[in-house]
């Protein structure tokens, strides 16, 4: 009996300490980071939208449910095979601080800062897409995944940004600080509906917040900045998945065009965009994080060159990968299956190192710097 009381108690006491450990966590974790609610007049724009339904907003076309139970995907998850973290450092250069002028160069060059943030000139401006800085993409400073090298510049040391584009509001693409830190300094925030709750919550100037729907457009100097569609959904909490819109953008400037597609499953919007708004001289394309379970709304690297040919783009940068493990595959799957179905199609890749300059123009000599990370 003394036994069996002992070991309730045990289990008692386990079960406590977690629970209070769960909420030490809470408690100590920046609970800002998790955003804000659409309310008011925001919440009335978003419902005019044709993708927003009955209090959420739903994709089109319709994404069907995962093909696998839930157990399946999770056993895959923590028990794969896959060699999912790079065996030794990826090579990040430092960009030079005299590649950055002022007035901003025209032309239009690229840097890849890893993920999905890319800082591009184009026509004498300067745009960062998804811009995230943190060191984990979590609402937590010490849960989550963990990036596999530092960005090329520190937040302090990049230059003027006159804008930023969001696609959505997962912690891997809407990073808290790092918004905080650009609009103290002037940059503009475009995003799709409804993320305009989480900028103010974070105490972002509304008069540095241009929220649209797709195919709404704002504008920096002379060039449109055109949210366009994309198949996702959203969310950075629990109870409030798909509650502001997703998106990808289309930057329209002068003399060249640039796209970044954002996360996204393969539809047809991807020509109706090319027919639209095309060709594109520079298409930044997420290529990592996909599954087969989860391709409605991740496209896989073959589906990624297809949307660069829908899109007539004329250069792709590939794009979500070789940053953070956030999918069932190896760390360089994504980027190995680009390259193949790039050099079947003809598609003029380029493949930079972290912090690599890439001028369109001018060109850039690629190389698989991936096969020298053993």
């Amino acid at each position: 009996m003394y036994i069996k009381r002992r070991s309730n108690f045990t289990i008692y006491t386990i079960t406590i300490l977690i629970l209070l450990s769960i909420l030490v966590l809470f408690q100590t974790a920046c609970l800002s980071s998790f955003g804000g609610t659409p309310s008011g007049a925001r919440l009335e724009r978003m419902k005019k939208s044709k993708m927003f339904h009955d209090g959420l907003f739903e994709n089109d076309p319709f994404v069907p449910n995962l093909f696998a139970s839930y157990g399946t995907v999770m056993n895959r998850q923590f028990f794969g095979s896959e060699t999912r973290v790079p065996p030794s450092p990826i090579p990040v250069l430092k960009p030079d601080k005299s590649l950055f002028s002022d007035p901003v160069a025209t032309g239009i060059r690229a840097i890849w800062f890893g993920h999905a943030s890319v800082l591009v000139e184009i026509d004498g401006i300067r745009i960062m897409t998804d811009p995230v800085f943190a060191e984990k993409v979590s609402p937590f400073e010490s849960l989550g995944p963990s990036r596999f090298f530092q960005p090329p510049l520190s937040l302090a040391e990049l230059p003027n940004i006159d804008a930023v584009v969001i696609s959505h509001d997962h912690y891997d693409h809407l990073d808290m600080e790092t918004a905080k830190f650009l609009t103290s300094k002037g940059t503009k925030y475009f995003v799709p509906l409804g993320i305009g709750a989480h900028l103010e919550t974070w105490g972002i100037p509304e008069n540095q917040i241009i929220e649209l729907d797709w195919w709404e457009k704002g504008n920096i100097k002379n060039i449109e900045i055109i949210c366009t569609p994309a198949v996702h959904y959203s969310g950075r909490g629990l109870f409030n998945r798909k509650s502001t819109l997703w998106s990808s953008w289309s930057i329209v400037g002068p003399k060249h065009k640039f796209f970044h597609s954002g996360d996204t499953g393969y539809s047809p919007h991807f020509s109706e965009i090319g027919n639209k708004l095309g060709p594109f001289d520079l298409t930044s394309i997420k290529v990592g994080a996909y599954d087969w379970t989860w391709e409605g709304i991740h496209m896989n690297p073959e589906s990624a060159v297809q949307a660069h040919l829908d899109l007539k783009g004329k250069a792709m940068l590939p794009v979500h990968w070789a940053t953070f493990n956030l999918a069932i595959h190896s760390w360089e799957e994504p980027i190995v299956r680009t390259k193949e179905g790039a050099n079947k199609n003809g598609v003029r890749l380029f493949t930079p190192k972290p912090g690599e300059l890439v001028d369109v123009e001018k060109g850039f000599e690629s190389e698989a710097w991936w096969e020298k990370v053993k």
